[in-house]
């Protein structure tokens, strides 16, 4: 038995697909109502990554987003700024310059993302510039090239490189789950990036494949459930791709609080990724 086969013996199999979506029905069922409260809008705020990544971006857009988040602090004492502001590695700088809003962390996507087919060497150089630069945060795509080739040795090697090269920052890997498609191999992916180095896993990268679901949340929050009692570690889990309205964030709220606890509830181990979803956010909360 390989040393993958053992480390993925540690861990429950994940139940059917359908048997999933059964299980994620009845909790919203259950609970999205009664959480989509001006409290837990105030909580999911500050969980959020205010994300920019489009081919368009500049710095003068990434500096006035940046000032946006600058302006709300303070605005609303009772609600929490934004996690962080998440761009690509190009703006780090620019964001460090503008940022002046405290206990607002930079992020910036690296590794070749969208697509993460690229020379590891160049993964490890992006990453390491953009930590450089002043990114306290790097969210990585997994290698699903070498994952559905089953070449774990590689994939796992990768991940531990960038790991390196992140120094005291984040690792954030990017799982890709609407191209994983079921729950045996976002399952799998999981377990790989966590013990790759992951300190948070994430869904989606938002681009050219469906975004998060609320089956694939579930499947991941089991993984990370099992690997904090293994491990005694807690890594985080970042929900992104398709995250636009209070309602679809409550429900991932939902999944969370019911799979991992209140201890999840945190902008140290939850993370959204959107930029819509603060607005509907701060219009429903108002002034």
């Amino acid at each position: 038995m390989s040393k993958y086969q053992n480390t993925f013996a540690k861990f429950i199999a994940p139940e059917s697909d359908a048997a999933i979506s059964k299980k994620v029905n009845d909790i919203i069922k259950k609970q999205a109502d009664k959480h989509l409260t001006a409290d837990v809008l105030k909580k999911i705020h500050g969980f959020i990554d205010l994300t920019s990544l489009t081919s368009l971006d500049t710095k003068e857009s990434i500096w006035k987003l940046t000032e946006r988040v600058n302006d709300y602090e303070g605005s609303r004492p009772d609600v929490p700024n934004v996690a962080a502001i998440f761009t690509y590695p190009l703006f780090v700088e620019t964001v460090k310059q503008a940022l002046t809003a405290q206990s607002v962390s930079i992020a910036a996507v690296s590794g070749g993302f969208p697509s993460s087919q690229t020379f590891v060497e160049v993964k490890v150089a992006e990453t390491a510039m953009a930590v450089m630069n002043g990114a306290d945060e790097i969210d990585v795509v997994l290698n699903l090239g070498y994952f559905m080739e089953e070449n774990y040795d590689d994939l796992s090697e990768e991940l531990s490189e960038i790991k390196d090269a992140c120094r005291e920052a984040t690792l954030k890997v990017i799982l890709e789950t609407g191209a994983l498609v079921n729950a045996e191999n976002i399952h799998k992916a999981s377990v790989l990036a966590l013990y790759s180095g992951a300190d948070f896993i994430k869904t989606s990268t938002g681009k050219g494949f469906p975004g998060a679901t609320l089956e694939a949340a579930y499947t991941m929050c089991q993984v990370i459930k099992t690997y904090n009692e293994i491990s005694n570690r807690k890594a985080g889990i970042k929900i992104s791709g398709g995250v636009k309205t209070a309602e679809d964030a409550i429900k991932y709220y939902c999944i969370v609080k019911e799979v991992l606890g209140e201890e999840w509830l945190d902008k140290d181990l939850f993370r959204i990724g959107a930029s819509g979803l603060l607005n509907d956010i701060e219009q429903r909360l108002g002034k």
